[in-house]
């Protein structure tokens, strides 16, 4: 069961992130159990843990719904996290990362520079996020690994809204802090990681507010007491 219920999650987990599941939007189960054409139960153990990385909700007496797309205060609040977890999650990586683990990250770095343009933003936005959360895998500290695997898969909801333009300079971005990895220099890797963490949410941030829209999310109760303050 436990690899069925992997096969039924990767594929319930690209759906969400590719936006075939709407935000929003109501998951039938007995519908996905004809689709996949499995049980209800790897399907009931999938949505279980996208509810623990908060990409579902579910609601008594209604069943589960696909998370809603983040407003302004909650796009902070996950910058906020990143800040305080990825330049660590550098520091640690650079200390401990085997060579074999230095080699794939490497590669996939490469990888990445060798489809840059060619295929979409969401597929770039998926190589992002597996070149942050291998660099915490790296770092042996699986809590720390666990969080930002959630953290990016609300990223990139919210990234799919806005295709930025920015994948060159984040590119590049990546190759510095590979490079301060490979070095073994932790507290270089850490500052590049800080440095890009920051660069990303003025990307994003500028492309949010040039295409605000009456579909775009709008701000939260937090947002509003903030702006009047």
């Amino acid at each position: 069961m436990g690899r069925l219920g992997d096969g039924v999650y990767d594929t319930l987990l690209n759906e969400l992130l590719s936006g075939s599941i709407e935000p929003g939007s109501r998951i039938m189960i007995d519908r996905l159990s004809r689709t996949l054409g499995v049980s209800q139960t790897p399907i009931r153990e999938a949505l279980l843990r996208l509810e623990a990385q908060g990409l579902v909700t579910k609601t008594h007496l209604v069943g589960y719904r696909a998370a809603e797309r983040m407003s302004r205060r909650q796009f902070e609040d996950l910058y906020e996290m990143r800040l305080l977890l990825e330049p660590f999650a550098a520091t640690r990586c650079a200390q401990l990362a085997s060579d074999a683990q230095l080699k794939a990250l490497e590669n996939m770095t490469g990888e990445m520079t060798r489809h840059s343009g060619r295929g979409s933003y969401a597929s770039f936005a998926q190589q992002d996020a597996e070149f942050h959360e291998f660099i915490a895998s790296c770092g042996g500290n699986a809590l720390v690994h666990e969080s930002l695997s959630a953290l990016h898969g609300h990223l990139h909801l919210f990234r799919l809204q806005f295709n930025t333009q920015g994948t060159a300079q984040a590119l590049r971005e990546h190759e510095q802090i590979l490079a301060a990895i490979k070095n073994r220099a932790p507290e270089t890797a850490a500052a590049l990681m800080k440095k890009h963490i920051e660069n990303s949410r003025h990307r994003l941030l500028d492309a949010y507010e040039k295409r605000k829209s009456p579909e775009t999310p709008q701000p939260d109760e937090r947002d509003r007491k903030m702006e009047k303050s």
